[in-house]
């Protein structure tokens, strides 16, 4: 899937002259984490989320005031911290260079951007072009529509040839020794294990498989220091 088919269309941005105090008001009225600035002609300089408006002096969340040494060593560094805590206008606030997706990037690429950034939200631009934002709130709404899908006719033998295939391709399981058999799209797993994490990841497959309806668990646990083995719980 495509950040086209997800992203909201319906874009609110400010401007580098907004003041914050609007800026959290408009986050407020419309249930944002974030919003875009751009500059007047329209080109993305900026994002202003919460966590720009984290640290506050009229809240008393702007810290520890630098000492001596760091105020010697690293005059500019205290003075941007004062800025942007004490800033009127979205410009002392945003975060500069913000990272984006296009229109036309995989989902995964702009899920993998969020969590190595630790962000919430991407602008989406195209020639340089905003034209849309993507959340985290619009990848759980497609991941909730994901699981409460529910394929039709899925065969027994269709449900078996899944499994098998996930455990093949999944490095950490047991090659061998592992047995499905599946009856009215209900699993049975049997043979041996080394790790109950191992047990975990074997029933999450099964269950996985589309069309399954059950999955019972006789897997048998062999604990690779001394070779006792202990059935499924």
């Amino acid at each position: 899937m495509k950040v086209a088919e997800l992203m909201n269309k319906n874009v609110v941005s400010v401007r580098p002259s907004t003041a914050v105090a609007d800026a959290a008001r408009i986050m407020l009225a419309n249930r944002l984490t974030g919003l875009p600035v751009l500059d007047d002609a329209g080109k993305l300089v900026g994002i202003v989320s919460e966590g720009d408006l984290l640290r506050r002096a009229e809240i008393g969340t702007d810290g520890k005031q630098a000492g001596w040494l760091k105020t010697l060593l690293l005059p500019s560094t205290v003075a941007a911290d004062y800025v942007a805590t004490h800033a009127r206008h979205v410009s002392g606030v945003m975060t500069h260079n913000p990272v984006f997706v296009t229109s036309d990037a995989e989902l995964s690429e702009a899920a993998d951007l969020m969590l190595r950034k630790h962000i919430k939200r991407l602008p989406v631009l195209d020639n340089g072009k905003l034209v849309g934002m993507i959340s985290r709130t619009d990848l759980l709404r497609i991941l909730a529509r994901k699981l409460i899908e529910t394929p039709e006719n899925t065969s027994d033998e269709a449900i078996s040839n899944y499994i098998r295939a996930e455990l093949e391709h999944a490095r950490w399981a047991p090659k061998s020794g592992i047995r499905v058999k599946v009856d009215a799209k209900k699993v049975t797993l049997e043979g041996t294990i080394f790790s109950d994490e191992e047990r975990q990841a074997v029933v999450v497959i099964a269950e996985n498989a589309p069309g399954v309806k059950e999955v019972e668990d006789k897997l048998l646990f062999v604990d690779p220091a001394s070779g006792m083995a202990f059935p499924a719980p």
